[in-house]
């Protein structure tokens, strides 16, 4: 019988995604297990497969609609229906189907306010906490946070043990009523010059949920090294002289990576709440840049393939993310990231994890500098590395052994000939 197809939660915790494109017609058949529509989520493309067999009657949503999860998006029919049950089907379920979500429209100019606003924050009043004596019980953390904030630990309330103030009392404290070294602190000034708004994309949304919560909740440490990149830049010179495609300075970093985890394979885990896990395979990030912000495609099995292999899946991964036609499997995954700028000239910097991964290794420009060789001051080529850790699952010392493998072996670039 006639029934509403809904749009799926194809993304955990997802609360709406976009019709990219209808895959069956209107009034065509299909089959269970068949793909009818390509959804886009924040990052990739899900195809969503029918759960029965049956004809797609009628779209409730077109190409392109941004659509609630849950909300009507087409209406199936059983053989020899038609149009009188899509229109008995649309009287019955009435209010059950609104209109799509559109993309919002950019929004105009919003005008400055007239004046900055001010905003007189209460000084923080609480119960004193218990005391014997006269003596304030307040673990050492918190004395410390309190007085760099400017807050008289007398003035919080404590719930530790028997009142003693902890560090979230004070945090709570500083939150509640901002930096008490002031009576007034003034609100954020709108510039007053002519702009534009830019709504937030899904995607841009994602980006900021994702590293805001990286950075909030992973314990990063950051490792440098500046590696002479002399011999490995030869390397890919001759190489692409007679390889049929030209490898890429990434690809040559990315195949490191995974001879690296092969010396140190200990290095190759995530963090669970209940388990390290550790893989046998190395699989690799590539960070992206597209028009609409970070994605990072998942090379898999990298320490399986051969240069020539892997320039192949890297480069066909980069196009269909810079068009927008990855799959929500391509993006998840993998152990380690790289994210390389040296294409803009950056010469070094730090990057944020990307959850449930356990390291990125920023890559910087290749550029000529002075080192010392056996005693003498000779120029070389150097590439700044930057590799963040999360800590929970990989220690200093092993961190530093992994990066020394991989340094050892990107300067000398014989390996790759074996």
């Amino acid at each position: 019988m006639a029934a509403i197809m809904r749009m799926p939660e194809v993304l955990a915790n997802a609360t709406e995604a976009i019709i990219a494109k209808w895959l069956i017609a209107e009034g065509a058949s299909f089959t269970v297990g068949q793909p009818m529509a390509e959804v886009e989520t924040e990052k990739a493309l899900v195809e969503v497969p029918a759960e029965s067999d049956g004809i797609l009657g009628k779209y409730l949503a077109q190409n392109g609609a941004h659509v609630q999860v849950g909300a009507p998006i087409a209406i199936l029919l059983a053989a020899g229906e038609g149009q009188a049950e899509i229109d008995k089907l649309l009287t019955e379920a009435g209010a059950d189907i609104p209109a799509p979500v559109t993309t919002p429209a950019a929004a105009a100019p919003t005008p400055p306010p007239a004046a900055p606003v001010v905003a007189a924050l209460a000084p923080v009043v609480a119960a004193a906490p218990a005391n014997n004596g006269g003596r304030l019980f307040a673990s050492p953390l918190a004395r410390r946070l309190a007085k760099e904030s400017g807050i008289d630990p007398a003035s919080i309330q404590g719930t530790g043990p028997d009142g003693r103030i902890v560090r979230r009392d004070v945090q709570a404290a500083i939150a509640s009523g901002g930096s008490p070294r002031a009576s007034a602190v003034s609100a954020p000034v709108i510039p007053t010059g002519s702009f534009i708004e830019i709504p937030h994309s899904g995607m841009r949304k994602a980006i900021a949920r994702r590293l805001t919560e990286s950075k909030t909740t992973v314990p990063h440490f950051y490792l440098n090294a500046p590696v002479i990149a002399d011999e490995m830049l030869k390397f890919r010179t001759s190489f692409n002289e007679w390889a049929p495609k030209k490898v890429s300075v990434t690809d040559l970093i990315v195949k490191t990576v995974a001879a690296a985890f092969a010396d140190v394979p200990a290095a190759n885990v995530i963090w669970t709440d209940t388990a390290l896990r550790q893989f046998s395979d190395v699989d690799v990030a590539i960070a992206v840049a597209t028009e609409k912000g970070l994605i990072t495609p998942v090379i898999r099995g990298v320490n399986h393939m051969s240069l020539i292999q892997l320039n192949a899946a890297a480069n066909e991964l980069i196009d269909r993310a810079r068009t927008g036609g990855l799959k929500q499997h391509e993006i998840e995954g993998g152990t380690f990231s790289v994210t390389n700028l040296g294409m803009y000239g950056t010469d070094e910097f730090s990057a944020i994890l990307n959850p449930p991964q356990s390291a990125i290794l920023a890559v910087g420009a290749a550029k000529q500098k002075p080192v010392v060789v056996d005693g003498q001051i000779v120029v070389r080529s150097v590439i700044n590395f930057t590799m963040s850790v999360d800590h929970r699952a990989v220690d200093g010392a092993l961190a530093a052994q992994w990066l020394a493998a991989f340094v050892k072996r990107f300067e000398n670039p014989f390996w790759l000939a074996l």
